[in-house]
């Protein structure tokens, strides 16, 4: 004979607690920021976040891609107030920057952006190379040059804006345009609407812990009852 206290009951609440964390852990894992940093100022991005110097994402930048550092930060690039200091990206030449995900990234886009005199847009396609469906776009207003925002003095591209959109189905190639050296691009974020989010919502560790807390209780109260039997 066993001595037991809801134990069946418990233990679906406490694998319930578990799941919902470790789902909501999951929702983010395709989430990955591009921030850019680590290249030279005035270099081509090129294949650095797909098997060169960076992270490799499977991710690729079009012949006219380049980053550029704040002049801020010992580079020649004229903004300040990036998101992440002190890298974006460009375009010197041609109608904008194609960017191929190999693999493909679902649920939104996102970034920040700076345009101070002229606007640019951004497409999100269904194939490589800015082909197949438009799955999403964005219109990118002309942000100002900062003149009245604290931080910007002494610089014509400042601050960046944040923007992002959601959409079905699966992406494998965004199309950043505007008017060539008229406009930035950085913490380029794919598979969430909200530029930056890399990292799960500081709500899915509380309930990971929650629900590994619960399953700990569960075993130890579980172990105590065991113990306990009548002969």
């Amino acid at each position: 004979m066993e001595i037991r206290v809801g134990g069946d009951n418990m233990r679906r609440v406490f694998l319930a607690s578990a799941l919902v964390a470790m789902s909501a852990l999951a929702a983010n894992a395709g989430v990955v920021t591009l921030t850019f940093e680590g290249l030279g100022d005035q270099t081509a991005v090129g294949n650095y976040y797909g098997g060169g110097a960076g992270p490799n994402y499977g991710i690729t930048f079009g012949v006219d891609s380049l980053a550029i550092i704040s002049n801020q930060n010992g580079g020649t690039g004229n903004f300040n107030l990036e998101p992440s200091c002190c890298t974006v990206l460009f375009f010197l030449t041609g109608p904008g920057d194609i960017m191929d995900v190999s693999a493909g990234f679902t649920n939104g886009f996102s970034f920040y952006y700076t345009a101070a005199y002229d606007a640019g847009s951004v497409s999100v396609y269904s194939g490589l190379d800015g082909t197949g469906s438009l799955l999403a776009s964005l219109a990118l207003p002309v942000t100002g040059d900062g003149a009245s925002v604290s931080g910007c003095a002494g610089t014509d591209f400042c601050p960046f804006t944040p923007i992002g959109v959601t959409f079905s189905g699966t992406a494998e190639s965004v199309d950043f345009s505007g008017t060539a050296n008229e406009i930035a691009f950085d913490n380029v974020t794919l598979g969430s609407s909200t530029p930056g989010s890399s990292a799960p919502e500081p709500g899915a560790f509380s309930l990971l812990g929650l629900g590994l807390a619960s399953l700990g209780m569960y075993a130890r109260r579980r172990k105590a009852t065991e113990a306990f039997r009548l002969p």
